[in-house]
């Protein structure tokens, strides 16, 4: 059964195409991003996707006799406003839409492949072994004052994700200093940056969100670019967030005396 991997930006996709190729299931890669090279290592045959052609896609993917997918990888979002970035069928899914956050399209993407015969299948059995574990994950071990951080952090995110934002929140003395919303994680902790130093940032996903394409990542990057914004500890929900490369994350965490915590209920 041949399987298809939608790649957007990130290491996540590049992770799941060399675990799949290991397992002896290289898949058919369609990248939404400029550089493949270190995808094409691993798939069979990767497909630039300059814009979003669902319905040529779809009609690729059958040829090839593709019958399940993954997505993974971040997709800029300003795509959903222009229009010339999509086909009919593209333009006619937002159309469909009465909201337009970041699951609400990813949803409506999976329902179109979906209704195509498409299987959409998780990665999260493929990368169990990178779920953050609950408790002292990395670097240096949180402050009294970071940890209560992280509790007011995770109620806040619990009053939001319902909403479909704030998936990353910034917290500092217990005052909100950023919520995430479609610039995404980077741009989120860089804002942070301009209004605290020690600043607190919680990772978190919505009670019942589909994880079969939406489960947050951290990476090494995630930790430099905290140190370099002035933020001091990251908070992970346990088991719904993942670290890639652990070894080089753990490293960076160190390098940057940031204290990386896991979390499963409302605290660390």
């Amino acid at each position: 059964m041949s399987l298809a991997l939608i790649a957007g930006e990130g290491m996540l996709p590049e992770e799941i195409a060399r675990r799949l190729a290991l397992a002896g299931k290289k898949p058919f890669v369609y990248a939404l991003r400029g550089d493949c090279a270190s995808l094409s290592l691993n798939a069979r045959e990767v497909m630039p996707l300059f814009r979003s052609e669902f319905r040529s896609t779809i009609a690729d993917m059958m040829s090839r006799g593709v019958r399940q997918i993954m997505l993974a990888g971040v997709v800029p979002k300003k795509t959903i406003f222009n229009p010339a970035m999509m086909d009919a069928m593209g333009r006619e899914l937002l159309a469909g839409l009465d909201v337009r956050d970041d699951h609400t399209l990813l949803g409506g993407v999976v329902a179109l492949f979906e209704r195509a015969g498409f299987e959409v299948v998780g990665y999260r059995d493929l990368l169990s072994d990178l779920m953050a574990g609950d408790g002292f994950i990395a670097g240096r071990e949180a402050t009294d004052s970071e940890r209560a951080d992280v509790a007011y952090g995770v109620k806040i995110a619990r009053a939001v994700t319902p909403l479909s934002f704030g998936q990353t929140v910034v917290v500092y003395q217990k005052s909100v200093v950023a919520v995430e919303a479609m610039e995404g994680t980077d741009e989120t902790l860089r804002r942070s940056g301009l209004f605290c130093r020690g600043g607190v940032a919680v990772k978190m996903l919505k009670d019942g969100q589909d994880e079969r394409y939406d489960i947050p990542t951290v990476g090494a990057a995630t930790v430099r670019l905290m140190g370099e914004s002035g933020l001091g500890c990251l908070a992970l929900q346990a088991g719904r967030t993942l670290i890639l490369n652990p070894e080089e994350f753990k490293a960076a965490a160190e390098e940057n005396n940031i204290a990386v915590v896991g979390f499963s209920g409302l605290g660390c």
